[in-house]
């Protein structure tokens, strides 16, 4: 009867399961993440490639401005793949409305995105602090090896390029993670809509 009176008044009972699919996000996630390994590597390949240590490579500013393209394809090929997955795996919402049905889309999507995101960058970070102990190490001992005047100078010089260089690699990175995020809830969304469409 209480059911009849609240569903007669338009009333309806809120489902008491999650709308967030976290089976598919995660196989979006880490399908995410292996395309950015390969793609990541790939990259490190062509960058070693490019550089030669008998001149002729690109410089630091043509370096730094491939590998923030890179990053971007990167980012573009890993979000897509990662949120594609997530798409079609996900849980199909029966009696929800469309708009509503996108919007979960889109949200899987992000949330795919922000895991795969997540994990990356707490592995770059730990690899990072393995590997800036050696490197600051290294480079004090050749500023002592070397004459102190001298190397004043060139360090500053530097020191500055470096500045300049990883500035730019900043920004590369903040635009390459912003398309991600979108290209991720974009292709969730479609994926989604061929999951309903093809049950």
């Amino acid at each position: 009867m209480a059911s009849d009176l609240s569903t007669s008044l338009g009333m309806t009972r809120e489902s008491s399961v999650s709308a967030v699919s976290w089976p598919a996000i995660l196989a979006g996630a880490a399908v995410a993440i292996a395309t950015s390994l390969i793609l990541f590597t790939l990259g490190s390949g062509f960058g070693f490639a490019a550089a030669s240590p008998w001149g002729g490579g690109p410089s630091a500013t043509q370096f730094t401005v491939m590998t923030g393209i890179w990053l971007i394809v990167t980012q573009w090929v890993s979000s897509l793949m990662g949120g594609y997955i997530t798409g079609r795996l996900r849980i199909r919402w029966h009696g929800t409305h469309t708009h509503e049905v996108f919007f979960r889309d889109t949200a899987h999507g992000f949330l795919t995105w922000s895991v795969a995101t997540v994990i990356v960058a707490g592995l770059a970070i730990a690899a990072a602090s393995t590997a800036a102990a050696p490197a600051v190490h290294a480079a004090a001992s050749v500023v002592a090896a070397s004459g102190a005047a001298d190397t004043a100078d060139q360090a500053a010089q530097a020191a500055d390029s470096a500045r300049q260089a990883a500035s730019a690699f900043s920004i590369f990175t903040a635009l390459s993670m912003l398309i991600g995020a979108f290209i991720a809830s974009v292709s969730a969304a479609l994926a989604g809509n061929l999951r309903d469409e093809h049950p």
